[in-house]
């Protein structure tokens, strides 16, 4: 009588990764190695999907159809940027330029990508900022004022709330820009100061507000009924205090794991927002490159927006952990 030995099964990858996940330098490991990945991805589906436009580039760098160029100079431009190769040695090329920080250079302003983005990204990401600071600060007042209310204040918030989140941002921003700068004439029309900041801002921010309202209000309504708000009650701290510096931490936690994924909405909410108010950003060189079928600048520009959502995302990481100390503590004790 024989016994087969029993092999030992290999470990699952579900709970490698959640030993990873468990200590600080794994979590980062992750967050790094997942990051490699979205921005792998983000460059490749953009690089094919824009080869499945009809027209040739070779034509865009030209000057376009209306240019009429003679065939030879279309046929010399294919040859030198490539686009008489086939379609996978010419992403192999633009993986191994992606891999030295070269995104090569803009078919129709015959400049660096990295140099164009460069000098744009800056007003959007002022714009984003802004943005976000606005979308909290009304997140944070309709809670504290409205939120665990009895009665009719607490309808109010909630419906604002919503009405809020439901505002389209081309709709809103058409109706602050008339009423604001055209009716009003409180703020410019088109201006590159802080001025020029407000309208665009609102635009993008009071929505997102909306909707982290929303969400911190039921974090809010849930924290409130936790033991550790009735003990400190019960030493004589006031109910205000206890509403701002205790439950509102816990409640703020979902908002601030939102934030990651509200910046990048807001960042791809720009390109509308500053086509509308004529604003120098990313956005701008995004629409003007799809018209002119302009690839690298195309690519060049998703990816660093995808580069800033991966950004965002680890810095809510970083801010949930500021807010509460018992995430850093529990990292502690996993590894």
């Amino acid at each position: 009588m024989t016994t087969d030995t029993p092999s030992t099964p290999l470990a699952p990858a579900g709970p490698l990764l959640a030993r990873l996940r468990a200590s600080l330098p794994g979590r980062i490991l992750v967050r790094v190695l997942s990051a490699v990945v979205l921005l792998w991805a983000v460059a490749t589906i953009v690089f094919f999907l824009q080869h499945l436009v009809p027209g040739d580039p070779a034509l865009a760098i030209l000057g376009g159809a209306a240019a009429n160029p003679p065939p030879d100079a279309v046929a010399a431009v294919r040859a030198q940027y490539g686009f008489d190769q086939p379609l996978l040695v010419q992403y192999g090329h633009f993986l191994g330029g992606l891999l030295h920080g070269d995104l090569g250079d803009s078919y129709t302003m015959k400049e660096p990508v990295v140099a164009i983005i460069a000098e744009q990204i800056v007003p959007t990401l002022q714009l984003t900022a802004a943005s976000l600071a606005i979308a909290w600060a009304i997140a944070i007042a309709s809670t504290l004022l409205s939120a665990g209310r009895p009665g009719l204040l607490a309808r109010i918030g909630s419906g604002l709330e919503v009405v809020l989140a439901a505002l389209p941002d081309f709709w809103l921003g058409v109706v602050l820009l008339v009423v604001f700068a055209v009716t009003l004439r409180w703020l410019p029309v088109v201006d590159g100061g802080p001025a020029g900041l407000v309208l665009p801002a609102l635009t993008l921010g009071v929505p997102l507000g909306g909707f982290l309202a929303q969400v911190t209000r039921d974090e809010f309504d849930a924290a409130s009924r936790q033991p550790f708000v009735l003990s400190a009650l019960s030493r004589g701290a006031r109910l205000g205090d206890v509403r701002r510096r205790h439950i509102l931490r816990h409640a703020a936690l979902p908002g601030i794991a939102l934030s990651g994924w509200g910046l990048g909405s807001l960042i791809s909410g720009a390109v509308v927002v500053e086509v509308i108010f004529s604003r120098q950003g990313i956005g701008q060189v995004l629409v003007t490159a799809v018209t002119s079928q302009d690839l690298p600048l195309v690519i060049g520009v998703t990816f660093v927006v995808a580069l800033v959502y991966v950004i965002a995302n680890i810095l809510t990481d970083i801010a949930a952990v500021a807010v509460d100390p018992r995430l850093r503590s529990s990292i502690g004790d996993a590894s």
